[in-house]
């Protein structure tokens, strides 16, 4: 298969939410490292990011049934929907062997799921409440990877999740100011009254929290309306991404 046939279709079967892969990576990266790695994380975090693939390629496939007057528009993700369905099961059935438990969480996050595709049927996907819904599995990874690797949900891993939780909602905020709402004073209000909030949310599960969420509620108040290009908001929510999981795994939630 030649390069160009190969960028093709990856172009084709990998998600284009670019903004996505930090949400997915760092909660799971911080239940690891709180919790300690295990053999088994090497299987987590494939089924983890498959099982993404697939939802992706699931929701555009509703959507497109919904909206496309071309009839074979949605038919390009059957194929990778199955691909990544299938290798989502190689690695999923042997993690729930042994360890059920992750049935549950899966469960857990089903209405999620579920969620993400009402509004891909409505062709709403970049709804501010579905990115949000997005974001609550995702955060919650954190608590399934510090339990495989401990053996039990430690007592600093919910702050952690919820601090989690509290950063990537605002980013759904935050880069709507910057891109597909970057024109409207009201999001730009409710973004910065929101990262004002988060940084008393965040100081109340761990003072030592309070410094990267002062500087998140710094970038959502300043960056908005200076135009920076598409590759810079992402590059700084990349950073941001990695500072707070600095915090969470260096602070005093570590010895939680």
């Amino acid at each position: 298969m030649s390069t160009s046939r190969v960028r093709r279709v990856l172009r084709r079967w990998i998600p284009n939410q670019h903004g996505a892969w930090a949400m997915l990576l760092m909660p799971f990266l911080a239940g690891a490292l709180l919790g300690g790695f295990d053999g088994w994380h090497a299987v987590l975090l494939p089924a983890w990011l498959l099982a993404y693939c697939a939802a992706f390629h699931a929701q555009q496939y509703v959507r497109l049934r919904r909206i496309s007057r071309n009839s074979r528009a949605p038919l390009r993700h059957r194929a990778p929907l199955a691909g990544f369905a299938a290798a989502f099961a190689a690695c999923a059935v042997p993690l729930a062997v042994a360890h059920p438990w992750l049935l549950v969480a899966a469960l857990c996050a089903a209405p999620f799921f579920a969620v993400n595709i009402v509004y891909a049927h409505r062709n709403g996907e970049r709804a501010t409440v579905n990115g949000i819904a997005a974001a609550v599995p995702a955060c919650g990874m954190l608590l399934v990877s510090d339990r495989l690797g401990n053996g039990t949900v430690d007592s600093g891993a919910w702050p952690a999740a919820l601090a989690c939780l509290l950063y990537f909602t605002g980013t759904v905020l935050y880069v709507k100011t910057m891109i597909r709402e970057r024109g409207s004073r009201s999001f730009r209000v409710a973004s910065g009254v929101y990262h004002g909030l988060a940084v008393v949310a965040a100081a109340a599960l761990d003072p030592w929290l309070a410094v990267p969420f002062a500087l998140f509620c710094l970038r959502a108040v300043a960056l908005p309306g200076r135009g920076p290009r598409i590759a810079v908001v992402g590059a700084v929510e990349v950073l941001c991404s990695v500072l707070l999981l600095a915090f969470l795994v260096c602070g005093p939630l570590s010895s939680g």
